[in-house]
């Protein structure tokens, strides 16, 4: 577990505020937006390059051992007797979009801060490492009613203007619905990033991933085809595995209920379902060229990404 070093000691575990927000502009400056050193779930470390549209083919040249052999030049290679790869130019003011997820099931923890809470400071480092980089910032915001949208910009204020509507967004309060919304808003907020991704961009989707439907899932692997995508993937200790054997007694505003976890069938049950559906979301990124990086609610947003997207060297 990866303490919460890099935030203020005041910072609260059920909300953000934008001057805090804000104060993690000069931790993001560590924070490499270049390479992925993603770790998956279960498919280990690895390494990959960006290669989407936003890079410019510069020249070839001979291969040599630890080259990325998807970038091998065939046609170059065809005609000589030496395997040849291919070199990419960065294109400047790479849109980066970030969607961030605020639905009701967001706004939970049983350890360090609400999920909610993390993916809005991993958003906010992303949206500062992108302004100090030269990217042009914008991203999708969304909870169970309302639905954001911001078009890349360039600049400080781009970033400013994220964290301002990441604060301020009204699906902030826990809301109780007599009709839960279900997993229509995760499919709409898919659908309009399919809409306004462009080829080449840096896509970074931070969410529990809670009602990934089928239709959802259509949308971000179209999105997938064409850009770099990032799978920000947030949960609880609670939501892998129950607590010790025990009564346990659970409070909402509205509601109290107790649960006993002394049954074993029930803890290998309420195991094997948070499993299969990590399970699927990993598949489904191995599919689509989709990178995977958890973040539970004790990790920290900074540690998490520097060790998951490298640190500048610079």
């Amino acid at each position: 577990m990866r303490r919460l070093d890099h935030l203020h000691e005041n910072a609260s575990p059920v909300s953000v505020s934008q001057a805090g927000l804000i104060r993690l502009s000069g931790p993001a400056r560590a924070i490499a937006l270049d390479v992925l050193r993603v770790k998956s779930l279960q498919t280990g470390a690895y390494v990959s390059h960006f290669r989407g549209r936003g890079m410019e083919f510069d020249e070839s040249r001979p291969y040599q051992p630890g080259d990325d052999p998807r970038s091998i030049d065939w046609r170059v290679t065809a005609r000589s007797t030496t395997a040849y790869t291919k070199l990419f130019r960065e294109e400047r003011e790479r849109p980066v979009l970030l969607v961030v997820d605020l639905r009701s099931n967001m706004h939970f923890a049983t350890r360090g801060c609400f999920k909610s809470v993390n993916a809005s400071r991993a958003a906010a480092l992303l949206a500062w490492a992108a302004h100090h980089r030269g990217d042009r910032l914008g991203g999708l915001i969304f909870g169970d009613t309302t639905h954001r949208e911001l078009k890349p910009r360039l600049g400080r204020q781009a970033a400013l203007r994220f964290v301002h509507e990441l604060v301020g967004h009204p699906d902030w309060p826990t809301r109780e619905h007599s009709n839960p919304p279900g997993d229509e808003p995760l499919r709409q907020a898919m659908s309009a990033l399919r809409r306004v991704a462009r080829p080449g961009s840096l896509v970074v989707v931070i969410s529990d991933f809670n009602g990934f439907s089928r239709g959802a899932q259509s949308y971000l692997s179209s999105v997938a085809r064409h850009n770099e995508v990032l799978a920000v993937f947030l949960n609880d200790p609670l939501e892998r595995d129950l607590p010790p054997p025990g009564r346990y007694r659970l409070v909402s505003p509205r509601d109290e209920l107790a649960i006993d976890t002394y049954a074993n069938a029930a803890r290998r049950e309420y195991h094997d379902a948070f499993e299969e559906r990590t399970h699927e979301l990993e598949l489904f990124c191995q599919r689509y060229g989709v990178h995977l990086m958890p973040m539970s609610t004790d990790d920290d947003p900074v540690s998490t990404l520097q060790t998951a997207l490298g640190r500048r060297s610079r």
